[in-house]
């Protein structure tokens, strides 16, 4: 079994719901420290010059890849390791802060603002850094007009702490040497890596990530690709499909594709918007 994730770019506008809802999910922090902490993200391009413009939005994730980079260097046990549903998933019990997994993933940048790439899919909690900080910023953006964040998160369910807990209750996939048995705390930590784990709590529970439930257009599917009859296959073997090579949105050609970590988010179609002269 493998897991993927078509996205069909005819149907995704960029309105940013996944992004959102991936944030209400998880709780994941806001960008600092050059990392980006967004889980479901975008590569935006505007080509052309004004009125000749075009503007295409690419939703990011992570690949989950079948061949991924980031496992290979990560020590022993493995804080990284494969489920059986094809998901990278990680223990943070065994993470020792090493960040190798983020210098290898092609996808994953240690700042990402030197850098100038859009995301990374991988990110640091960086040891001893106050992590979901702006919850606790006591300034009021318009004084007397608005609440500040601390006052928000004091009058309710604190916004960087999640309704779940999950821990993986089943062995990793055949061969590898990680013990498994990955994670998930209700609220993030310092000192280890953040990343996309697919919302296992809710595929383990027969539910659909919640990045696909919440896009009004329904451009996210997912499933088993290993599943011929599976809808995900079908799209896949009905349309050319396209796969990221890094993040700085690049695409992998056809002759890359079996050297590649082999990501498992393929895109189909495409939309680009265009100015149009009155």
């Amino acid at each position: 079994m493998q897991l993927a994730m078509v996205i069909d770019l005819q149907k995704c506008v960029g309105c940013g719901a996944c992004a959102i809802a991936c944030k209400t999910e998880n709780n994941t922090q806001t960008r600092a420290r050059g990392q980006t902490f967004n889980w479901a993200d975008f590569i935006y391009k505007t080509e052309g010059t004004f009125p000749d413009v075009k503007f295409t939005a690419f939703p990011t994730r992570c690949n989950h890849c079948s061949e991924p980079k980031c496992l290979e260097p990560c020590p022993e046990p493995k804080a990284l390791y494969k489920t059986e549903e094809g998901i990278t998933m990680y223990n943070y019990k065994y993470c020792i802060q090493c960040k190798k997994c983020l210098k290898e993933c092609p996808y994953s940048s240690e700042n990402a603002e030197k850098e100038g790439v859009a995301y990374s899919v991988i990110s640091w909690n960086e040891v001893g850094a106050t992590t979901q900080d702006f919850y606790k910023d006591k300034a009021e953006l318009i004084k007397g007009g608005t609440s500040s964040p601390a006052e928000v998160a004091s009058k309710a369910t604190p916004p960087y702490k999640h309704a779940y807990k999950f821990k993986d209750d089943k062995p990793p996939l055949k061969g590898q040497k990680s013990k498994g048995k990955g994670e998930v705390k209700d609220v993030r930590i310092d000192g280890w890596v953040d990343k996309c784990h697919f919302c296992i709590h809710r595929i383990r529970n027969g539910e659909e990530p919640y990045c696909v439930v919440s896009c009004p257009a329904k451009a996210r599917i997912v499933g088993d690709k290993d599943d011929p009859n599976s809808e995900v296959s079908q799209l896949i073997k009905k349309y050319k499909t396209m796969r990221l090579k890094n993040n700085k949105g690049e695409f992998l050609k056809d002759e890359e594709i079996e050297k590649s970590t082999k990501p498992n988010v393929y895109y189909i179609r495409s939309f680009k918007a265009e100015a149009q002269k009155a």
